[in-house]
């Protein structure tokens, strides 16, 4: 071809107006056969396919971008054989950089004129490509700050408004605080309505927190930073109040925010509630950084979960104290279920039934088991610690395997041992980790067959406010009383249950509290509540077991109200296994 695009044939003959067209107008025109040779090409196109033809030569249209992005020569050649009449979109980085050192980009319109021969228009379309670039960089951007659930800011963002709420404070006398809000038993509304369910009900506290912050905005309209809320993760949020003017303003909002969120949320024409536990950091306890601070307001709200929940804790430095010695126990609990460091103790149940002071006792009425920790350094370890500790790090499951099958394997070696003075019932405790694992009934079943013990000398313990819970909690209880277990209702009077809707819980006996017993002797309240109690079990032909008796006054006042059963100091501590064989094979004596 020659050097001057507009010397072919072609273009000799072609009319002069025509010429003046191709020489002048501001696109790039090229003219090829199917197979990619060139018949024609103004200067704008020559211009533009230069960096593709550094000598200022152009033979093949097809070979000169099929150097640059051999798809697109394929994809080309492929449409030159179709009986299509047009392909759009094609753009071409070119390999020259311009002068700032930027990739240039063009864009080519390929048009099937006939059988033979293609028309092609060629623009720089640099800018554009550019500023399409910068959009969608800016877009990613603020996707990686985005939660895409809620629409909220993320957990990236929010903690680099709070590091700049710490640095603007720290020269300036605003006051502001961090709030870290966590949903309470968020994970049985996802096993009971399923993950969708669980989603709205997210989408909806977003929203509310939102309105709810938008008022508060609305308060301090002179501020120079606005409050807001950003989602964290899972059923997690972040709240910043910014800019307050007293002290107390963050209780203020705390307590609206609690009432606010805990209002019913509407699900597929259900009423979900759904409390939340929050944490507080205030200025003056901050840490030095945002990560200290969402630890330590992480930390406050793990305190408001143990004080109960539907609830806000504002967080003290003592607590990091606390939590270093939850995690480290958390560890150490792990090693000590592996190393065999738990074992498990048993405290007498007697019958109450012909029991009056000076006579001799029923030994043999049944048994609890505890478990225990005895750590190599720190000593003896408290239940009240560790069992919490073991349901929120999923332990519970392994540790409650571990005294359910303990406890029966001694059990029945107590039988062979002991025959007719052995225990003849053995009492479980159950929590809550443990009846939410989907294969718990059967490992129930299956250490029962494997210690041989028989399921009705078998007795597991529930406390009122689990038994309470749900459809689902109540069908996996009536599924170990399938088996022929019984279920008692533990502590009861301390939970959520009522003396009318014991009719609906599925239990066979129910364990009055050790602070009535504790009570009873001197409050006639409390006498009036355990004989009520007394009363409505053995109306639903449930036993009573008194619980903490230890003084004699507290037995007389419990079998007088007509408990069946007691426990309690007064006739036994806990007892190891080889203790409480001691303990059977006493002689008969008196309370």
């Amino acid at each position: 071809m020659s050097a001057n695009p507009l010397t072919a044939p072609e273009v000799e003959h072609s009319d002069d107006a025509l010429m003046q067209f191709l020489h002048c107008v501001p696109i790039g025109l090229v003219q090829t056969t199917t197979d990619g040779s060139v018949q024609l090409i103004n200067p704008m196109a020559a211009n533009l396919l230069l960096p593709l033809s550094p000598s200022g030569l152009l033979d093949n249209l097809f070979k000169c971008l099929g150097d640059v992005a051999p798809e697109l020569s394929a994809q080309v050649a492929a449409f030159a054989a179709l009986s299509g009449t047009v392909v759009d979109g094609l753009r071409v980085p070119l390999p020259a950089l311009d002068h700032q050192g930027a990739r240039r980009f063009l864009s080519i319109r390929i048009i099937k004129l006939d059988s033979a021969r293609l028309m092609a228009t060629l623009a720089d379309v640099t800018l554009e490509v550019q500023r399409e670039q910068e959009g969608l960089a800016r877009q990613v951007r603020k996707a990686a700050r985005l939660d895409s659930l809620t629409q909220m800011p993320n957990r990236l963002a929010v903690r680099d408004l709070i590091q700049q709420a710490i640095e603007r404070t720290e020269s300036l006398s605003g006051e502001f605080a961090v709030l870290f809000i966590n949903c309470d038993r968020f994970k049985h509304i996802n096993d009971s309505h399923g993950q969708t369910a669980g989603d709205d009900v997210l989408g909806m506290m977003a929203e509310r927190l939102n309105s709810a912050l938008r008022q508060q905005n609305r308060l301090q309209h002179d501020s120079v930073t606005q409050s807001l809320a950003a989602r964290f993760g899972g059923d997690e949020f972040v709240v910043l109040l910014a800019d307050l003017v007293y002290g107390d303003d963050v209780h203020t909002v705390a307590q609206r925010l609690l009432s606010v969120l805990s209002q019913p949320y509407g699900i597929r024409d259900q009423q979900v509630r759904c409390s939340v536990s929050m944490g507080i950091v205030l200025r003056p306890q901050m840490g030095a950084n945002a990560d200290v601070v969402l630890q330590d307001a992480s930390i406050a709200m793990i305190e408001a979960k143990r004080a109960g929940r539907d609830r806000y804790v504002v967080f003290e430095p003592r607590m990091q104290e606390r939590a270093r010695r939850r995690s480290s126990i958390e560890s150490e609990l792990r090693q000590a279920i592996f190393e065999q460091e738990l074992f498990v103790v048993y405290q007498p149940v007697v019958g109450l039934k012909n029991l009056s002071p000076g006579s001799g006792i029923d030994r043999s009425a049944g048994v609890e088991a505890l478990v225990r920790w005895n750590h190599p350094v720190r000593g003896a370890v408290s239940p009240v610690e560790f069992i919490g500790i073991a349901e929120e790090c999923g332990l519970i499951g392994a540790l409650g395997e571990h005294v359910l099958r303990t406890a029966c394997s001694h059990f029945v070696a107590w039988k062979q041992a002991l025959g007719a003075r052995a225990p003849r019932l053995l009492a479980v405790n159950l929590s809550r980790g443990q009846l939410s694992q989907p294969g718990f009934v059967d490992s129930v079943r299956e250490i029962l067959a494997v210690t041989r013990m028989s399921a009705a000398e078998l007795q597991l313990e529930i406390t009122e406010s689990l038994a309470a819970q749900d459809e689902a909690v109540r069908a996996r209880l009536q599924e170990l009383k399938s088996l022929g277990i019984s279920l008692a209702l533990d502590d009861f009077g301390t939970g959520y249950s009522s003396l009318a809707s014991l009719h609906l819980l599925p239990v066979d006996v129910i364990k009055v509290d050790r602070s009535f017993v504790n009570e009873a002797v001197t409050s006639a309240h409390h006498r009036v509540l355990i004989e009520a109690t007394v009363w409505v079990a053995h109306s639903l032909q449930m036993k009573t077991v008194a619980e903490g008796i230890e003084t004699l006054q507290q037995l007389e006042v419990v079998r007088a109200l007509g408990c069946e059963k007691g426990q309690g100091y007064l006739f036994s501590s806990p007892l190891s296994e080889e203790g409480l064989l001691k303990w059977l094979l006493q002689p008969e004596a008196s309370v």
